[in-house]
C-alpha cells in the first residue's frame, strides 16, 4: 500500500474518532443527559468540531486527497478518496468559525424544540429555527452560490436529486394516492378500531421490543435500544448501533413499527463489509437508501399480511387480555388502515407521501426565503387541511412535531418517500425467485437480510448512489412501483 494510501486511512481514523464523540454526545443528549446540561454540551461540540473541520480543511490535507487519488491501486481505495474530497469541497467553503457554531446552534436548538413541543410554544422554538434556516441558506450560498438552496440540500441527503425530479415523483405519488383514498372513504369496507386504545403494560412492550429486535438479527452485544423523545438510529460503527424508541402507556403499535422501522436502519449498518471500518464510506450511503431499508422492514414486512402469521401469536401471549376478542385479520387490517392523521411517524402507508409533501413543499419555501418562520405554523395548518382533510388543533401536533429541522436538517423529508418507493420496487423485485410470504410467515428473515446484503448493505458508500439504488430495486428506478404496490393492498384491504 503506498504511503499516501497508508497517510489517508490515518486521516480517516482521526476524522472516524470525532465523529465518534460527536455522536456519543447526541445519543446521551437525546436519551439521558438532563435537560439542563444544554449548554455544555454545545460547547463541547463547537469545540469538537472545530477540530474536526480543522483536521480535514488544510493545505496538507488537500494535497493529501490529490496525491491518493493518483495512487489509488482498488475501487475502495478510489472510493474512499472521492467520498473525502466530496466531504471536503462541501465544508472547506464554511468558514471555520461558522461551521463550529453551527454545531453549537443545532445543539442548543434540539433541547428547546423538546421543550417547545412538550409545552406546546412555538414560540420559544422560532428564534432557534430563524438563526438555523439564515445558516442554512448562507452555507448554501457558499456551497453554490447560482443553485436554489433547497436543491443544494436535497442533493446533500440524496445525490443527484433535484427539486424538478422530487415534484415529478411526488406528482406520480399524488396522482395515485388522492383517488384510492376518496375511493377507500367513499366505497371503502369498515376496519375495527376499538381495541387500539386500551392501556398496554409497559413491561410487556419492552419484551416485546426485545423479541422483534432479536428477530430482526440484531444482536445485543451490538446494539442498544433506548428511549427518546423522536425514534431513530445512531451507528457508532459497525459494532455498536443504537436505536430508540418511544413508548405510548396506550398503543402498543406506535412503539412496535418504531423498532421495526430503526431496526431497519440499524440491520444496514450492522452489515456493512468490515474492510471499510472506519474509513470515509463506512457508513450507509444516502438517506434515500438509508430509509428505503427502515421502510422496507417497517411496512413491507411488518404490515405484511404474510408476518402477521408469525407476529399475532406473540402479540396474544404478551397481551392477552387486551386481545382476548380480537382476531389475527382484525389486528392486520387496523394496522393497515388508511386514516388521515396528524402526526407523520404514526401515518400509515397510504397517507405516509402526503405528510412528507407538506414538509417538502413548506422547508423548500422557507430555505427559498417565501414563507417565513413566524408564518410558519399557519402555512403547516392550510397544508394539513389541503393534503389530509384535517385540522391541526395544536403546534405540538403540527408544525413542532418532528425533530429534524432543529437538527438543521432541511432536504432530508423527501428521503422518506423515496426510500419507501426504493424498498417496495426491491421487494417486488426479490419476488420473482423468493417466496418471501412463506418465510415471513414461520419468522425466517435471514434469506431476506442475505438478499438484501448482498444488494446494498456491504458496500456501505463505497460505490455511487446511483448505482446502489440499481443494485437494490433490481433495475431503473420507477415510482410506480410504489404506487402499483399501494394500489394493490389497499384494494383489497378494503375490498373495493
Amino acid at each position: 500500500m503506498k504511503d499516501s494510501i497508508l497517510r489517508l486511512r490515518a486521516l480517516e481514523k482521526q476524522l472516524y474518532a470525532y465523529r465518534y464523540a460527536l455522536n456519543a454526545i447526541d445519543f446521551d443528549a437525546e436519551t439521558v443527559a438532563p435537560e439542563g446540561g444544554a449548554e455544555g454540551r454545545a460547547e463541547a461540540c463547537e469545540v469538537l468540531s472545530r477540530a474536526s473541520f480543522d483536521l480535514l480543511v488544510n493545505p496538507g490535507s488537500a494535497a493529501l486527497l490529490q496525491a491518493a487519488a493518483a495512487d489509488a491501486e482498488d475501487g475502495q481505495q478510489a472510493a474512499e478518496v472521492r467520498e473525502l474530497q466530496r466531504q471536503y469541497d462541501e465544508i472547506a467553503r464554511i468558514p471555520a468559525g461558522e461551521y463550529a457554531a453551527f454545531t453549537k446552534l443545532v445543539q442548543q436548538s434540539v433541547p428547546v424544540w423538546t421543550k417547545a413541543k412538550r409545552s406546546n410554544d412555538f414560540a420559544l422554538f422560532a428564534p432557534y429555527l430563524e438563526q438555523i434556516v439564515a445558516a442554512r441558506r448562507a452555507q448554501a450560498r457558499y456551497f453554490a452560490p447560482d443553485r436554489d438552496p433547497y436543491e443544494v440540500f436535497l442533493d446533500r441527503y440524496e445525490r443527484g436529486l433535484t427539486i424538478a425530479r422530487c415534484d415529478a415523483f411526488f406528482g406520480v405519488l399524488r396522482a395515485a394516492i388522492l383517488p384510492l383514498l376518496a375511493a377507500i372513504r367513499d366505497h371503502g369496507a369498515p376496519i375495527r378500531t376499538d381495541f387500539l386504545d386500551q392501556d398496554w403494560p409497559l413491561d410487556a412492550q419492552k419484551e416485546l421490543s426485545r423479541r422483534l429486535l432479536a428477530l430482526w438479527g440484531l444482536e445485543p452485544e451490538h446494539t442498544l435500544l433506548a428511549e427518546s423523545e423522536h425514534p431513530f438510529t445512531t451507528e457508532f460503527w459497525r459494532g455498536d448501533v443504537r436505536l430508540t424508541t418511544h413508548y405510548q402507556p396506550r398503543d402498543v403499535f406506535s412503539n412496535l413499527y418504531s423498532v421495526l422501522h430503526e431496526g431497519g436502519h440499524a440491520l444496514y449498518e450492522r452489515h456493512i463489509d468490515p474492510a471499510l471500518d472506519y474509513t470515509a464510506v463506512a457508513g450507509g450511503s444516502t438517506m434515500g437508501l438509508h430509509e428505503s431499508q427502515s421502510r422496507l422492514f417497517e411496512n413491507c414486512v411488518g404490515r405484511s399480511r404474510a408476518f402477521l402469521r408469525w407476529l399475532y401469536p406473540l402479540l396474544r401471549e404478551l397481551f392477552p387480555a387486551q386481545l382476548a376478542d380480537v382476531s389475527e385479520e382484525e389486528v392486520w387490517r387496523a394496522v393497515n388502515r388508511a386514516e388521515p392523521g396528524l402526526i407523520r411517524t404514526e401515518a400509515d402507508e397510504l397517507t405516509y407521501a402526503l405528510h412528507i409533501m407538506v414538509r417538502y413543499e413548506l422547508e423548500k419555501a422557507l430555505l427559498q426565503g417565501t414563507l417565513a418562520v413566524a408564518d410558519l405554523p399557519a402555512a403547516w395548518n392550510e397544508k394539513y387541511r389541503q393534503y389530509l382533510g384535517v385540522e391541526v388543533p395544536d403546534d405540538a401536533r403540527g408544525c413542532l412535531q418532528d425533530i429534524h429541522w432543529a437538527m438543521g436538517d432541511f432536504g432530508y423529508f423527501p428521503s422518506y418517500a423515496l426510500g419507501s418507493a426504493y424498498a417496495a420496487q426491491a421487494v417486488a423485485g426479490l419476488r420473482r425467485t423468493m417466496d418471501l410470504d412463506a418465510q415471513w410467515a414461520r419468522g425466517d428473515l435471514a434469506p431476506l437480510r442475505d438478499a438484501l446484503c448482498a444488494r446494498l448493505w456491504r458496500y456501505g458508500s463505497s460505490r455511487e448512489p446511483a448505482w446502489l439504488v440499481r443494485s437494490l430495486c433490481g433495475g431503473d428506478f420507477d415510482p410506480r412501483c410504489y404506487t402499483d404496490y399501494l394500489a394493490r393492498k389497499y384494494t383489497a384491504l378494503y375490498k373495493l
